[in-house]
């Protein structure tokens, strides 16, 4: 279970930085509402010693039991659809202990768990040579698709769509052939452009009706009109907050922050807060500190020992950078408005604790990489 490994070995310069961001995430939560800081730092702390906890666990002795983790997955999914608390009509989070308990999100941690076991799963099917035969295909498609039609249910879409992407990007980096791509381009086209019909008809029931509004108003803002909410006060807040920010904790009207135009803020549109209060150049330090974590899980992946440990690294990569990008993007007003947390940043003790024990594994891959 815990193999000993050189310390020279050990990727401290990912470790730091990931410490950085969750300082750094603390800080911006402070500021945006500070009834949620000390819950924030203790689960940082906790989320902390967690990545250092398996980072010391060999994930050889992880991968072993990734059918129990598959089954672990639908479980703790299925569980919330029986027995999850609801808000505004979806099913993401379960209290253990009572309403005096915790609560969790089970699809953070469902992210990390496909990752594990898809990883080990491509890998077999790779070393194998088999990994573009019909049968590893239908057995990834299917794996894959009963995990994400859980998370779909919640409803919670946008956790759908970046597990996703990470998935089929584990499935190229893992040798997918290119024709078999191409192929898959060639089906998917015709089928998007469908489905963006369909769910323009009034009896259409694959998305709710809220979720419908944010994607038409996107893509058609002069026919369907546009949202003036949440994602029209953000990318005020960026704005105003110009090239250096008006300062942390800023207390004045003057503030999309304090004049509550924007609710949760220290949830999915934490980014507004770094524009706001740091500006443009607080947001660069971010996006920069995030993009050498997602360059520091890609230099992991391609030093790795074996393929299972590149295929798992390239996804934690994948996790933090598709989730920075969506989040960012809908701050921005680049994306649809959608829910995700920007990881180590936005308040969310799920999201923390489940991408800091995927570097945990990541530091642990690292601490076992290819010798030359």
């Amino acid at each position: 279970m815990f193999k000993k490994f050189s310390l020279k070995d050990y990727n401290f310069k990912l470790l730091i930085l990931v410490i950085i961001a969750v300082i750094f995430g603390t800080v911006l939560i402070n500021s945006a509402d500070s009834s949620f800081t000390m819950r924030q730092i203790i689960g940082g702390t906790f989320a902390i010693f967690v990545m250092v906890f398996v980072s010391f666990i060999n994930y050889d002795f992880i991968c072993k039991f990734y059918t129990m983790v598959y089954a672990g997955v639908l479980a703790i999914l299925a569980l919330v659809l029986l027995f999850g608390v609801e808000v505004n009509n979806a099913k993401r989070w379960i209290n253990v202990g009572g309403e005096n308990g915790v609560q969790f999100q089970p699809s953070e941690f469902a992210k990390l768990g496909m990752i594990v076991f898809t990883g080990v799963l491509l890998a077999k099917f790779k070393d194998d040579d088999k990994l573009n035969s019909f049968r590893s295909l239908s057995m990834f498609a299917i794996t894959s698709g009963i995990c994400l039609l859980f998370i779909v249910l919640e409803p919670d879409l946008s956790t759908t769509v970046c597990l996703t992407l990470v998935l089929v990007t584990m499935l190229y980096v893992a040798g997918l052939s290119y024709k078999i791509l191409g192929l898959a381009v060639l089906i998917f086209v015709p089928i998007a452009g469908s489905f963006l019909c369909y769910i323009q008809r009034p009896d259409q029931f694959l998305l709710k009706d809220y979720q419908v509004a944010r994607i038409l108003q996107f893509i058609y803002p002069a026919q369907y009109g546009v949202d003036y909410s949440q994602q029209n006060n953000s990318i005020m807040a960026i704005g105003s907050g110009q090239l250096t920010g008006k300062g942390l904790n800023t207390s004045t009207i003057a503030t999309v922050k304090d004049a509550n135009f924007i609710s949760e803020q220290q949830t999915d549109f934490i980014f507004s807060v770094i524009g706001e209060e740091l500006g443009f150049i607080g947001s660069v330090i971010l996006i920069a500190i995030l993009f050498l974590i997602v360059l520091q899980c890609i230099k992991v992946a391609r030093t790795a020992k074996d393929t299972k440990g590149m295929l798992i690294a390239t996804g934690v990569a994948c996790v933090i950078g598709y989730q920075s990008f969506i989040n960012i993007g809908v701050a921005t007003g680049v994306l649809p408005n959608t829910g995700i947390p920007l990881p180590f940043i936005s308040y969310g003790l799920s999201s923390l604790v489940s991408i800091l024990a995927g570097i945990g594994i990541v530091l642990n891959i690292s601490a076992q990489k290819r010798k030359y």
